[in-house]
């Protein structure tokens, strides 16, 4: 790989983008692609797309796709019980997780031993981390002080999953109050709510199995 390639690359990485490096094995000839910026007539352009789904490198003919993909993270908004159903197997499938709850009482080591915890407001804590593409967030408090700023951010971020607790009835309400933020209908369509998966969960540990479906759902194109 030559020297600006490779800066390029470490450059794209540095930020969470995604790049796959194509290495024509014949000529030894290789393109930098970039997520999102890939020509319509590029030739692989289809390859490239499931490439950037799947995290996967491999061979497409006589390229060789190397894949360079953030891992991705899932920020949870409210230290609540589904929270903490939903921290293991998320990490257990390869997510980065924190949970932000500006509430104290909530939001402890005790109850949350492992695993990045903020006792902060989300926009203080997404100052220093910000969002991004390869993010999911759960916005999981029921509290309009501390989920819709999150909320916000998450859509103008355009995080891969944005999901909001509540029923029809409140969800209608919190998109009056994005709308009023300047939230367009086309971003707020994005907010899975009421969040997760259809499978009828009533418990805690049933709700955060739905929920986890979903974002991976999302992150890998079958939502």
């Amino acid at each position: 790989m030559d020297f600006d390639l490779l800066t390029r690359l470490n450059d794209l990485r540095s930020t969470r983008s995604a790049a796959i490096v194509a290495t024509d094995m014949g000529e030894g000839t290789q393109q930098l692609f970039v997520k999102g910026s890939v020509p319509d007539d590029e030739p692989l352009k289809d390859d490239l797309a499931a490439r950037f789904l799947s995290g996967k490198s491999g061979m497409v003919g006589a390229v060789f796709l190397a894949v360079y993909v953030p891992p991705p993270r899932l920020v949870i908004i409210g230290a609540v019980h589904i929270s903490q159903h939903m921290i293991a197997p998320a990490q257990a499938a390869g997510f980065d997780v924190s949970v932000i709850d500006p509430r104290t009482a909530f939001a402890n080591e005790e109850r949350f031993p492992n695993v990045a915890l903020h006792a902060s407001w989300p926009e203080e804590v997404l100052k220093d981390e910000p969002l991004d593409a390869y993010t999911a967030l759960a916005a999981l408090t029921h509290d309009p002080k501390i989920d819709d700023g999150a909320l916000q951010a998450a859509l103008e971020a355009q995080c891969f999953y944005v999901g909001a607790l509540g029923s029809r009835k409140s969800h209608a309400k919190r998109l009056e109050r994005l709308r009023a933020e300047g939230l367009s209908d086309e971003a707020l369509a994005q907010i899975d709510a009421p969040i997760g998966l259809d499978i009828g969960a009533a418990s805690p540990a049933e709700i955060a199995v739905s929920v986890l479906g979903s974002v991976i759902a999302k992150l890998r194109g079958k939502a």
